[in-house]
């Protein structure tokens, strides 16, 4: 049965951080913490939905699916005890590498984000813009003048993308242990159901 434990404690784990990242997402559409009067001014990057897509919504299928292995009747396949979970098992890593994609897409786009920078009303030209190359506002805080809108816009983009990069690092992580749970729980089998699949009845 540890490999339906693991699962169950990996899938709990999983929850909170798709309800975060899926929060975390939502602040992202008001930039600074307050509501902008043109979508058009948000980062290109908001409307990818990583957060609320990737470490969100399809997370929850893989967490679900984990935590309900350790319930699984393991004698229900055939006639066979160990058919059953091991099928389980099997579907539970198909619902990991799901999750490792979701998990992946919010990363990528998080670290592509945090490296481009806010959109933001340019000082310069005072259109609205990216005025950050290749991530040097983050070397550089001086830089952070060249955004004049929305306020404190930069401090919110970095923290909230990083927050999501880190929310994706757990989760490809968790899922990917998932993984190599699954396949072991394929390969090996953990089902003890004694006679009860025989039909004598369990010890």
């Amino acid at each position: 049965m540890c490999t339906e434990r693991c699962a169950k404690c990996l899938g709990s784990t999983l929850i909170p951080l798709a309800v975060s990242g899926f929060l975390a997402h939502l602040l992202l559409f008001f930039p600074g913490g307050k509501v902008i009067d043109n979508n058009d001014h948000l980062s290109d990057e908001v409307w990818y939905f990583g957060g609320i897509l990737g470490s969100g919504v399809l997370m929850i299928f893989p967490a679900l699916v984990f935590l309900g292995l350790e319930n699984n009747d393991c004698c229900r396949c055939c006639g066979n005890e160990s058919c059953g979970k091991r099928f389980a098992m099997f579907t539970s890593t198909i619902f990991a590498v799901v999750g490792v994609l979701g998990a992946g897409y919010s990363f990528i786009i998080s670290a592509v984000s945090i490296n481009k920078g806010p959109k933001c009303l340019m000082v310069n030209n005072s259109t609205w813009g990216y005025p950050f190359l290749d991530g040097d506002y983050l070397r550089d805080r001086d830089l952070w003048s060249q955004c004049e809108k929305p306020d404190n816009v930069i401090p919110w983009h970095l923290t909230l993308f990083s927050i999501l990069l880190i929310i994706g690092a757990f989760q490809i992580l968790i899922c990917a242990i998932q993984v190599i749970n699954g396949l072991l729980g394929t390969l090996c089998g953990d089902c003890q159901c004694c006679g009860c699949c025989r039909g004598d009845g369990p010890v």
